[in-house]
């Protein structure tokens, strides 16, 4: 029998129904009765009796509180970069100008790469480490770390992107000397990049280099021919690429437009057009769509038509989307900026005019702003299968560059953008594409308010809507020069009311988390401080959904353990108790994340055993010792012990012994140990009496 549509996780082994979780109650809006064998669930799904066959479960009571749970990836990140990240940063790498003598000054342990914006000093840095310190060598340190006071942690490569102005004044010679030789002693070496008009001492000059951008048109032949190599082009049409690439008409392109992200696009286009036989016209024609000079003329050619003005509004926050949904979000923005534009007198068209009571087709309206639809295909964001067809701008860049321009150089157009989206019902994938849309919006605002726009989706019942936010922050983190105020919004809303620490948890459930997972938990330890009755549930369901995501990535998996190690210990009843007892239970029973929520790793009492012996034996002594989850925790050990593989991959007899060591100062683990003992001995007596 399946409950409803859906995929069906597979844990290690079934959780036993006879044995509920204390840590999960009936939450608001849920009542069970089981008089005369009937059962009312007002949200959820129960069942009762004998389920035969195959059953699917599904949590039903989660689909009113629906969101986007992919798990974004960081580009910058406070800690070790995974090897297929340096990888990937490294892709079609072509050493600049400046990259030898770059070279030669990291001899001296230091080096302040002077660039400017999108001249790709940030992937010659990751170069200059890799090459002393392998791809599993590279860490980042925070923009904002006092590098006066920061000592390196062992041997590898450091880089620290966009030193802010402050941190800048700080440094001087001597300093840098002193951090020199520490990092020399240490076998590590430290690269920092910095805005070309960066300020700092004379004396720190023997340290500075200047970085100068490689040649566009080397990167981009260097990428054709890396996809040739890989399979991605044959012979032909890579000569035909390349012979593109050296006419006069790329080549004016380039000299424009010089910078290694444009050269980058353009390598893009080049394969784009050779697999689909299109004219190379486009790919030139999809480039300068997408520039500033381009997003301000279509802002301006548009201003006095709120029809065109709220679709292009309409695509470029919400690209990808499907028609529907672009269509709905331009319907609420064109009545907002028509109340706006009543406000202040202004007509669209004249009195004398015949109403056009059809108006022009969609298809005809993308047109008119240079947009177009995607061929439809299935959507694979939701439980259902449906159709989609994706909106977006017909040039690269041109979604960004127009919302950018849009929001933040015309009065009043913020407040219509948030007031259309508040006006939409949940989409999958809304809250993903809006929230990286309105993240790299917000990236280049100025002011101590630029971030409080984002609190009335922050404070939002609708998960999808705190969601957003969560994505948002997470892409402004990403921008050295505004990551400090992203760090102090989050501490603020951690120490506020319950909704927002759910917005907080969801922030961590992304790029902010992955980026710095010992500042994630510790985020994750604050919100827990306290909760209101109302909002439990959710804030449970934030936290456990913040700590599924750092686990995906097996660097976290000790730091993590350790966290709900500690939450284990505090007060009983204490939030921080209570989601320890939840983990501890899906750990011991199946899995965590539990089967059926949303989690690419999933951790079991028997897999933390085999891989990580020290963190797993600590929580099976402390599961043990708490009333909360000993029958869980003796359950899960028991079906470790009658499984001979996990028996032995778990090292159980080791596990054994050592918890035979601490039985006596632990009387969980002294009760478990004897009733061991009582079973086999009573086992041993059947089988002789048989």
């Amino acid at each position: 029998m399946n409950a409803g549509p859906g995929p069906a996780a597979q844990p290690d082994f079934q959780p036993d129904n006879d044995q509920p979780d204390p840590s999960v109650g009936l939450g608001a809006g849920q009542h069970s009765s089981l008089r005369e064998g009937h059962q009312r669930v007002d949200s959820g799904v129960a069942l009762m009796g004998n389920v035969g066959g195959d059953f699917t479960y599904l949590n039903i009571s989660a689909w009113n509180d629906e969101a986007t749970e992919r798990i974004l990836k960081p580009r910058l990140r406070e800690g070790p970069y995974p090897e297929e990240e340096v990888r990937g940063r490294l892709y079609g790498f072509v050493e600049p100008p400046s990259f030898a003598r770059c070279r030669k000054a990291l001899d001296s342990r230091i080096v302040l790469l002077r660039a400017r914006a999108g001249t790709g000093a940030g992937t010659a840095a990751f170069a200059l480490l890799v090459e002393r310190h392998g791809e599993s060598g590279v860490t980042g340190l925070d923009a904002m770390a006092d590098l006066s006071a920061w000592r390196p942690k062992a041997g590898r490569g450091y880089l620290l992107q966009g030193l802010p102005a402050a941190s800048a004044r700080s440094l001087d010679g001597v300093r840098l000397a002193g951090l020199a030789e520490v990092l020399h002693g240490a076998g590590a070496h430290l690269v920092v990049t910095m805005a070309q008009d960066a300020r700092l001492p004379p004396d720190t000059s023997r340290w500075e280099e200047a970085h100068a951008a490689p040649g566009p048109h080397e990167v981009a032949e260097r990428r054709l021919r890396l996809m040739a190599a890989e399979g991605r082009l044959d012979n032909s049409q890579l000569d035909v690429a390349l012979g593109h690439l050296a006419s006069p008409e790329f080549a004016e392109c380039l000299s424009t437009h010089p910078l290694p992200g444009d050269a980058v696009d353009l390598s893009d286009g080049l394969r784009q057009s050779a697999e689909a036989s299109t004219p190379t016209g486009f790919v030139l024609e999809d480039l300068l769509t997408g520039t500033e000079a381009a997003a301000r003329s279509a802002l301006a050619q548009a201003r006095h038509s709120a029809d065109k003005v709220s679709l292009m509004a309409a695509v470029a926050l919400l690209p990808g989307q499907d028609r529907t949904v672009i269509e709905q979000f331009a319907t609420a923005a064109r009545r907002l900026l028509g109340a706006r534009a009543a406000k202040t007198g202004q007509n669209e068209a004249p009195e004398d005019q015949s109403p056009d009571v059809l108006g022009p087709s969609f298809e005809d309206r993308l047109e008119a702003i240079g947009a177009r639809p995607l061929a439809p295909r299935s959507s694979s964001a939701d439980r259902y299968r449906y159709p989609v067809q994706p909106i977006v701008f017909s040039g690269r860049h041109r979604s960004a560059t127009l919302l950018r321009h849009l929001w933040l150089d015309f009065e009043g157009a913020p407040e219509v953008l948030w007031g259309a989206l508040e006006q939409l019902r949940y989409q999958p994938g809304l809250d993903l594409a809006a929230g990286e849309a309105i993240g790299r919006v917000l990236a280049h605002a100025t002011g101590p308010g630029a971030l409080t726009q984002l609190q009335r989706f922050a404070s939002s019942g609708d998960r999808w809507r705190r969601r957003l936010v969560a994505v948002a922050l997470g892409e402004i983190v990403q921008h050295p020069l505004v990551s400090g105020a992203v760090k102090e919004q989050m501490r603020r809303w951690s120490r506020s009311s319950a909704v927002l620490r759910c917005t907080v948890a969801e922030t961590c459930a992304g790029s902010y988390g992955l980026a710095r997972p010992a500042a994630a938990l510790k985020l994750l330890d604050t919100v827990l401080d306290g909760s209101s009755p109302e909002l439990d549930a959710k804030l449970r369901a934030a936290v456990s959904f913040a700590l599924g995501a750092l686990l995906t990535e097996e660097a976290n998996h000790i730091e993590v353990l350790d966290t709900v190690t500690r939450w284990l210990e505090a007060g009983r009843g204490t939030p921080r108790h209570t989601l320890a007892v939840h983990v501890i239970h899906s750990m011991s029973l199946s899995t965590f994340p539990q089967p059926g929520a949303p989690g690419a790793v999933r951790m079991s009492l028997a897999r933390t055993l085999e891989r990580l012996p020290a963190q797993g034996f600590a929580l099976v002594v402390l599961g043990l010792d708490d009333p909360a989850t000993y029958d869980a925790v003796a359950q899960g050990l028991g079906r470790v012990e009658a499984d001979p593989d996990m028996f032995q991959r778990a090292a159980f007899d080791h596990v054994l012994s050592e918890l035979s060591r601490t039985a006596r100062h632990r009387r969980g683990v002294m009760r478990f140990l004897l009733g061991r003992h009582r079973d086999h001995t009573n086992a041993s007596r059947r089988r002789s009496a048989s």
